[in-house]
């Protein structure tokens, strides 16, 4: 797919077909989030590839109830190693955040390219998260994704135009 097309595809999918993902496909997808840039090039991240029924059910449950979370071949949990990220980012914060995000974003973007669907879930229960996985306590859980094939086909929900988020040369 070409790569404008695979921007303008992305969309988040809540309803996912339970097929297995082939693992040439899923190491694909998580290498694109290996490549990611990061701050100094740190890499302060972890993905957790979750397939085990009993454990996505359990995420499920961590994540709101949020049944679809669990629909798919797989869920991808982001995990940041705070103690590893650059601590000066713009002079005043840490860049593990920026830098998970960054490599999450490329997972989600290889994953369009793959023919699946994603959905960036920030409602979840970190604590209950880190339980379930055996995350420990100086890690960071960001997000999760499902990642499996699409069972529908999500509406463009919009953008805003350039004119309303772009200025040049002052804000």
């Amino acid at each position: 797919m070409e790569f404008y097309e695979v921007i303008n595809k992305r969309r988040s999918v809540r309803k996912y077909k339970p097929d297995p993902i082939p693992d040439f496909v899923l190491e694909k997808i998580l290498e694109a989030g290996r490549v990611a840039p990061s701050a100094k090039n740190y890499q302060p991240w972890r993905f957790i590839v979750v397939k085990d029924p009993g454990l996505k059910a359990q995420l499920v449950k961590a994540s709101r109830d949020q049944r679809f979370v669990g629909e798919g071949g797989a869920i991808v949990v982001g995990c940041a190693l705070v103690d590893t990220a650059w601590g000066r980012m713009g002079g005043y914060m840490s860049s593990w955040s920026v830098d998970l995000t960054i490599a999450l974003d490329h997972i989600i973007l290889a994953a369009v390219n793959e023919g699946l669907g994603t959905c960036w879930i920030g409602a979840f229960d970190e604590k209950e998260v880190k339980r379930i996985l055996h995350i420990p306590e100086n890690v960071r859980v960001l997000a999760l994704t499902p990642l499996g094939y699409p069972n529908e086909d999500p509406k463009d929900r919009g953008r805003k135009a350039l004119s309303e988020i772009v200025s040049y040369d002052a804000y």
